[in-house]
């Protein structure tokens, strides 16, 4: 998958693309990703991409031509290499929320632009004409769309194929099924002073069936308590329904 990002900070994605899982799906050849400077496109010599906001107000707003004219060179660089071209992805507060759903819809898609927007945000008549979607990864405020940026790449690239050691595990990562993932415990067997903080013996059974039924039921009561919304969106099948049953009665009267 090939990720084009426009930013004013290119050197903030070596993170990315340099480190951890991520880097090493860049390395495989997994995932590529380039990043495009507005400010190699800007048609003066100080090489602007802001402007004041018209009818006045605190802060700059990024520069339509600019960013147009990049979003036009990372389309012909995308059609010189062969790949189709996918969404644009404006980084904005006011966009839909990003979840693992979403993550695994983009991640369909053989390229995808990142707009990383900075200051105020960008001229609304760019937004209008040249994006696909706006994506926000919550209701806060970051400097820049760089984090955010970066954050759906990471979350996209780990579910490529090959990107994991196991593909296991990103199959049962937390939110992959509409639920919360279960508990994990490694050796000892047992910790603490005086090992009184020990592994589950289900865990260490070898009957991967009542493995499984445990993980599920942890997971659909981490989730029932965490995030009672996610199951309020969720339609739970018998077995998931007895499950939960018996893990909210193993908890005892709510105080």
């Amino acid at each position: 998958m090939r990720f084009d990002i426009l930013t004013v900070m290119p050197e903030m994605f070596s993170a990315v693309t340099e480190q951890g899982v991520t880097g090493r799906a860049c390395r495989n050849g997994i995932a590529t990703a380039k990043c495009w400077n507005p400010r190699e496109f800007a048609s003066d010599k100080h090489r602007t991409v802001d402007d004041r906001s018209y009818g006045g107000g605190p802060g700059m707003v990024m520069l339509y031509e600019p960013l147009a004219k990049t979003l036009d060179a990372i389309a012909e660089d995308v059609e010189s290499s062969g790949k189709k071209a996918g969404p644009v992805l404006y980084l904005s507060p006011q966009g839909e929320r990003w979840n693992q759903q979403l993550a695994a819809e983009l991640g369909q898609f053989e390229q995808v632009t990142l707009l990383a927007g900075r200051y105020e945000g960008v001229d609304e008549r760019l937004i209008e004409s040249r994006v696909d979607r706006e994506i926000s990864i919550g209701d806060f405020v970051t400097s820049g769309g760089e984090l955010p940026a970066m954050v759906m790449m990471d979350t996209m690239i780990r579910l490529l194929p090959g990107a994991l050691g196991n593909i296991d595990s990103a199959e049962q990562d937390s939110f992959s099924d509409g639920l919360l993932d279960c508990p994990h415990y490694s050796r000892p067997e047992a910790v603490g002073e005086d090992g009184e903080l020990k592994v589950p013996a289900v865990l260490m059974s070898g009957d991967h069936k009542k493995i499984q039924q445990w993980r599920l039921q942890q997971s659909l009561g981490r989730t029932s308590e965490r995030r009672p919304d996610l199951l309020a969106d969720r339609e739970l099948n018998k077995q998931e329904q007895v499950l939960l049953r018996e893990w909210q009665a193993a908890q005892g009267p709510a105080e």
